[in-house]
């Protein structure tokens, strides 16, 4: 098994303390901007900030699925969200940039090991880093709105 993952980021013309909120808004903001890739979201704890709890099925590819139970974490710059039913984590880090921000957000799992895992680290970081590009862009859309 072998450490899979990956990255996306986008600059947003907002505060940092802006972004940031906005991020970690799992009951008003999250839902309005997830791709088509989620379903079944729902929040079962708080709504906001560290102490959240939230459900949603990742359909990566038309046959991969990922049922995710994420704990929220918010310290800092970041907010994290570690999956209970697997080794996946999501970071989501945000930073000053010039007049506004930066906000880089980045998943990583133990992938499967043998051909599979090969095809697992070469293919899987693309079509999620696809999936983060349209979220990125569905915040930067709504926040600069």
């Amino acid at each position: 098994m072998g450490q899979v993952s990956a990255t996306s980021s986008i600059d947003i013309a907002a505060a940092p303390e802006q972004v940031l909120a906005a991020v970690s808004d799992y009951r008003d903001v999250r839902p309005a901007i997830l791709p088509a890739n989620y379903r079944d979201y729902r929040v079962d704890e708080g709504g906001t900030g560290s102490g959240t709890v939230v459900h949603w099925i990742l359909q990566a590819t038309e046959k991969r699925s990922r049922d995710v139970l994420a704990d929220i974490t918010v310290t800092g710059d970041s907010v994290t969200e570690k999956d209970r039913n697997s080794t996946m984590v999501t970071v989501y880090r945000v930073t000053g940039a010039g007049a506004g921000s930066r906000v880089e957000v980045t998943t990583s799992w133990q992938g499967a090991g043998g051909i599979g895992g090969f095809f697992e680290k070469t293919f899987a970081p693309k079509g999620l880093s696809r999936i983060q590009a349209e979220l990125l862009g569905n915040l930067k859309a709504r926040l600069e709105s």
